[in-house]
């Protein structure tokens, strides 16, 4: 995330797909799944995924020298994702990115990370 102290990643894009990931899956697969979807894994760029039950999320970041793959479960409740579940991926920038990973409404992350609608 831009000039975040103690960065160990640096993320300038962030893309959120719209077709559910199986959860199982590893590194290579989400990396394939990267590249079918998106054309090409880019440098400092974070692709996230949802399940289906929209209770697990995995992140594939490609950092320049090889990529890391992080997941998320929330024990209770839903990610809010996008109703659109085809087409095109959607870029987030990073308080909507942090919301969604919080699992608060991105959709309505202001950059002082407060949510500002309902």
């Amino acid at each position: 995330m831009p000039g975040s102290a103690g960065q160990i990643l640096r993320i300038d894009a962030i893309w959120l797909s719209r077709e559910p990931l199986d959860m199982r899956a590893g590194p290579e697969k989400a990396l394939a799944r990267v590249v079918s979807s998106f054309g090409e894994a880019r440098p400092h760029t974070a692709y996230v995924f949802a399940n289906k039950r929209l209770n697990r999320v995995k992140v594939l970041v490609c950092d320049g020298f090889g990529i890391w793959l992080l997941a998320r479960r929330l024990h209770q409740g839903r990610f809010t994702w996008t109703q659109l579940r085809t087409g095109e991926a959607v870029t987030i920038d990073t308080p909507q990115f942090q919301a969604l990973v919080a699992g608060l409404p991105w959709q309505y992350a202001a950059a002082d990370f407060v949510i500002d609608r309902q």
